[in-house]
């Protein structure tokens, strides 16, 4: 029963994240309507066609904007998983290399990266680039996402630097780097990856908590978290325009996090070795 649950939040995970890249693939190459194009005469119709989803108090498409908006999330996690993994995880690994004072100077820098959230990062870089862009908040979350990837990479590195092969590795005198890159990196790839999918669900997420508090993407450019905060003023005259975003960052939080699960059950080595 337990392998049915895993197997099954592996597959809706998976779908739900299918489901947002399909709309951000569409959204690059098809939109049923300009996502900016203002139309007075149509503003705040209820969805039907040819406006699926309805029009906001613009008059412009939601079902357009939510494409967008897809491909904009996307974006935005990808790079920020990205920075975090590129920069998190050879800290780790370097850590997890150096037991000395090195090692401990490293993750003391990264626990002060992760005092300052996504948040606080997202602010003070709007306030030294002069305001808030999309550039801003995947720097952002990305810095914020560092000390995860850092922390995880070290714990996973320990344990396969504790094996014998590796003490075999260095007394034939293989160099740090090389066992670093042939040995440990491709036996913490699976736990990495899990925290990619996660990392991934939180940076959807945070940007859309920037884009509500205009910290991300301009307010022309459709983002969920900002049609979130245009949908604000009709919240109880009109929440059709609340109802969609706010599903869509909730299936893509939810699928990343689901797929995550799934994944680290099913791939990472150290819970296959408990069952």
């Amino acid at each position: 029963m337990r392998r049915v649950f895993q197997v099954l939040s592996l597959a809706i995970g998976a779908t739900l994240v299918g489901l947002v890249v399909v709309l951000a693939i569409v959204s690059a190459f098809w939109q049923p309507f300009d996502p900016t194009h203002v139309d007075a005469a149509s503003r705040l119709l209820a969805p039907g066609w040819p406006h699926l989803m309805g029009t906001d108090g613009l008059g412009q498409d939601i079902f357009s904007r939510i494409l967008v908006g897809a491909r904009v999330c996307l974006q935005v996690g990808v790079i920020a998983v990205l920075i975090g993994a590129l920069i998190g995880v050879p800290v780790g690994i370097v850590a997890a290399a150096s037991p000395g004072w090195g090692g401990r100077l490293l993750m003391r820098g990264a626990d002060i990266v992760y005092a300052f959230p996504a948040l606080l990062l997202a602010i003070l870089l709007a306030a030294a680039r002069g305001g808030g862009s999309i550039v801003t908040s995947m720097t952002a979350i990305g810095i914020a996402s560092i000390p995860a990837f850092a922390r995880l990479a070290r714990g996973a590195a320990l344990q396969v630097l504790s094996q014998d092969y590796i003490l075999a590795a260095r007394v034939a005198g293989t160099p740090p780097w090389r066992i670093a890159v042939t040995h440990v990196l491709p036996n913490i790839a699976p736990v990495v990856l899990v925290q990619a999918s996660v990392s991934f669900g939180l940076a959807i997420l945070a940007e859309a908590a920037l884009s509500y508090l205009g910290l991300s993407a301009p307010a022309t450019t459709p983002t969920w978290g900002r049609m979130l905060y245009d949908a604000q003023q009709y919240l109880f005259s009109n929440p059709n325009l609340a109802f969609w975003p706010g599903l869509f960052i909730a299936l893509a939080v939810l699928g990343f996090n689901l797929l995550g699960d799934g994944l680290r059950d099913v791939i990472d080595p150290t819970l296959q070795e408990v069952r």
